[in-house]
């Protein structure tokens, strides 16, 4: 795998690992809430809905760090498109800023990995 790829790879598994620590540890607290937009009540209201996020979150962690250490193309291939498709899902349902925060680092993460 070209070096960059491999960088940006890694990128995305350590954004979603911090989403998933995000949605699953500190949803209901002062960074959840502002990163989240949400006030106290919503993110009680919603805490479980989250956790579920962040383990999803989780194992795109497992994908991406198993396509790293195996040096697997079609595994990171597979799990960096699944971070644009929610990527753009987000940012067709909930906020734009969903795309440039989970999807474009994805897709350049598959540009790094296809085009070098």
């Amino acid at each position: 795998m070209p070096w960059l790829a491999v960088v940006l790879i890694a990128v995305v598994a350590l954004l979603h690992a911090w989403f998933l620590v995000l949605e699953m540890f500190l949803w209901t607290k002062p960074i959840g809430m502002k990163t989240f937009r949400m006030n106290a009540d919503k993110a009680e209201q919603t805490k479980v809905l989250a956790a579920n996020q962040g383990l999803y979150n989780g194992f795109l962690v497992a994908g991406l760090v198993w396509a790293l250490v195996c040096a697997r193309h079609d595994v990171a291939t597979f799990f960096l498109a699944c971070v644009v498709v929610a990527g753009a899902f987000g940012a067709a349902t909930v906020s734009r800023r969903i795309f440039y925060v989970q999807a474009v680092p994805a897709l350049a993460a598959l540009a790094a990995l296809w085009l070098l």
